[in-house]
């Protein structure tokens, strides 16, 4: 039988991205998962679009270096930024988050007013507005940068009082915009789902592209040809650039698990 039992390159700025690892592991089960978190760098989401694209072709050589089969760019920034430029370098399949993203908001919006939520370099990018108008341009969309949550989620802050003051900071001008819809756009932001929720309100449905790009991936695999057909248990590996230990504290909180083999690396000397 055709497989491919190398492991998949998962990569985000700092911790988001284990909110897509922890759906790549529940529809993959069997897949073997490398995981680069830039920690000594996050967040890129103030950063240029050229300093972006420098750290994700690095992280990337990294994972390169580990002989994945494809790479998943668990970052809504490097996505928005350089997921065309990362397709051109490396000559397996790159998935990002976007396009999954916006194919989840537009079928979950009854009033077509979506509202976008993320980092400075995402929400400037326009990079949501295009893929969700591609899809359906009667859609109203707002979106706002909410730059402090990345620190917050990386910090460990996920439920604490000043967490729930940004929050409103940031999301009571979504009440006077009617939207039904909210597309939390950086992969951190789900780590913050329950004060998100709490502010905006039950009736407001929140997006988070982790799920549907998950479901791209396992659909990416079949279609290729890639899936793991070893019968042993997948082992997976996280790679960090910075601080591992608190890494491991936020990061199994939200899996649910133990995080394992867990090593602190440069990739600037790739």
């Amino acid at each position: 039988m055709i497989g491919d039992n190398r492991p998949i390159g998962v990569f985000d700025s700092g911790i988001g991205g284990l909110t897509v690892v922890k759906e790549l592991m529940e529809y993959l089960p069997n897949e073997e998962i490398i995981y680069l978190g830039d920690t000594a760098r996050v967040p890129y989401g103030t950063k240029s679009k050229e300093t972006v694209t420098r750290f994700a072709f690095e992280c990337a050589d990294f994972l390169m270096s580990k002989e994945v089969k494809m790479l998943v760019i668990a970052c809504n920034t490097i996505s928005a930024s350089s997921l065309d430029e990362i397709e051109a370098k490396f000559p397996i399949p790159v998935q990002g988050v976007i396009i999954p993203g916006a194919r989840a908001a537009v079928r979950a919006t009854k009033t077509k007013r979506i509202g976008i939520i993320g980092t400075e370099r995402t929400i400037s990018s326009g990079a949501y507005i295009d893929a969700i108008r591609a899809l359906d341009n009667e859609i109203e969309i707002f979106p706002k940068a909410c730059p402090l949550f990345v620190p917050l989620a990386e910090e460990g802050w996920l439920d604490i009082e000043v967490t729930y003051l940004t929050a409103i900071e940031y999301l009571a001008p979504f009440k006077l915009k009617g939207i039904d819809t909210l597309v939390l756009a950086c992969t951190h932001y789900p780590l913050l789902k329950g004060v998100i929720q709490r502010v905006v309100g039950r009736r407001i449905t929140l997006i988070d592209s982790a799920d549907e790009t998950a479901k791209t991936v396992a659909e990416t695999l079949k279609k290729m040809k890639l899936e793991r057909m070893s019968d042993t248990l997948p082992s997976h590996h996280f790679y960090v650039t910075d601080n591992p230990n608190k890494f491991m504290q936020v990061g199994e909180r939200f899996l649910n698990k133990e995080i394992r083999n867990i090593e602190e690396i440069d990739i600037t000397n790739i």
